[in-house]
This record gives C-alpha cells, structure tokens and sequence, in this order.
C-alpha cells in the first residue's frame, strides 16, 4: 500500500451503528484514518472540518437522502464519493452516479471488495496539463499533443473516439452513466442516445484493447455505463 493510501482520511456515513462499526474495522485494518457520521448534517459538518480524502455514504439517512447530499457536494468539491447501499435496483445506482458519486457497493458486500473500490479511488488521477501522458498498458495518450500511440504506431481515432476517451480518462476509476457520457461528449440532446454510446466503445475498444472480446481498461458495468480502469 502506498504511503497516500495509508495516511488517507475516509468519512464514513451510515445511520447503523453495526454496519458502521463494521465498516471501520475493516478501513483502519488497511491503516486508513476513519471519520464516523450517522446522518446528513452531522457528515455535512465534518466534510468542512475534516477535508477526507474520500466518502462512503449510506443513502438511507434518518435527515435526508443521501443522493441529495452528493448533489449538493458536487457544487463545491470533487471528493470521490463510494457509495454503500441496500439498494439495488439499477434505477437508484444510476441516480446516485449520476448525481456524481464515483462508484457504488450493494449490501452486503465483502471486506476484500471493499477495500479494492477504496484503493481505486484514492489512487484515482487527476487530469492536468503538468501530467498529460496517460498509459494504459501499452498504449500512451498525450493530451498535451493530442496523440494517441502503441510503441512508435500512432493510432488513428476519430474527433469523437478521441473525446469520448479524454472523458474516461478524467474520470479514470468512477462509474459513467450511459447519461453522464453521453451529455459530456455529445451534449445536452443525446442523454438517451445508449446504442449509440455502445458503438463508440466498441471502436474504441477496436483500436486500445488487446483483446476488446475481454477488455481491461474500458470496463461495462451492465446497465448502468462504463469503468475506465488504467
């Protein structure tokens, strides 16, 4: 584990003392520092004081939901937000990442699993101009030169593949709604557009992935949209 991981502060949301108990043992066994809330105003107060390095919130809250809270959150921050639910319907995941929390976790869950959403989450990039090569096995993307290259091959996208691909990679490690990437690289009118999500990625795949049969960057979350994993 890096030295960033360990030295991590994560705010835990959860109304239920057991699961929250539960979830802190769990976090500080992998040496993060844990910060507890057990509803909205209480986590709302300690996200001012305590600046964490990531939220795990509870959406069920006994002063609010917690997809508000997100909401409300994103007008001034980009702290990654897991979320850890009962819900499991596919309509609740999609209005929680969209939105803006970076991924989301069905109760019950297992330890190993959530430890590995926490890691991607802290060690998830931030896209700035300062570190503009971005590798993905063996293929590099420089954003600074807008290329795209496997070794000394330069690979040939189209102005939308290659917009499409700078929006996974600034959200490398979340999840993307069908939604969220469609409005992002296509604009307000094409939020709908799914199928035609599905052929981007597809030429995408095409062209980055080894084998796009079983990718390892451009990742389906069935239902919901896509994981950009480097």
């Amino acid at each position: 584990m890096t030295e960033q991981a360990t030295a991590a502060s994560i705010l835990v949301v959860e109304d239920e003392p057991e699961i929250r108990r539960f979830v802190r043992a769990t976090l500080l066994a992998e040496r993060w520092r844990v910060r507890e809330a057990g509803s909205v105003e209480s986590a709302r107060e300690a996200l001012v004081a305590e600046s964490p390095a990531l939220m795990i919130l509870d959406l069920g809250l006994p002063d609010g939901d917690g997809i508000q809270l997100v909401a409300e959150l994103r007008a001034w921050s980009a702290l990654p937000v897991l979320v850890l639910s009962a819900r499991s319907e596919e309509a609740d995941k999609v209005a929680a990442l969209d939105a803006g929390a970076d991924d989301y976790l069905t109760k019950p869950f297992g330890v190993r699993e959530l430890n590995a959403r926490v890691r991607a989450l802290l060690r998830r990039p931030v896209a700035t101009e300062a570190d503009s090569a971005v590798c993905m096995g063996d293929v590099v993307v420089d954003r600074a030169r807008r290329t795209v290259m496997r070794g000394d091959v330069p690979l040939h996208l189209t102005p939308i593949e290659y917009r499409l691909l700078l929006a996974f990679i600034a959200h490398a490690g979340r999840v993307l709604t069908h939604r969220q990437l469609l409005r992002e690289v296509w604009g307000p009118g094409h939020g709908t557009d799914a199928q035609y999500l599905r052929v981007y990625v597809g030429h995408l795949r095409q062209k980055l992935e080894r084998d796009p049969t079983r990718p390892r960057h451009l990742l389906t979350e069935t239902g919901i949209g896509y994981r950009f994993q480097l």
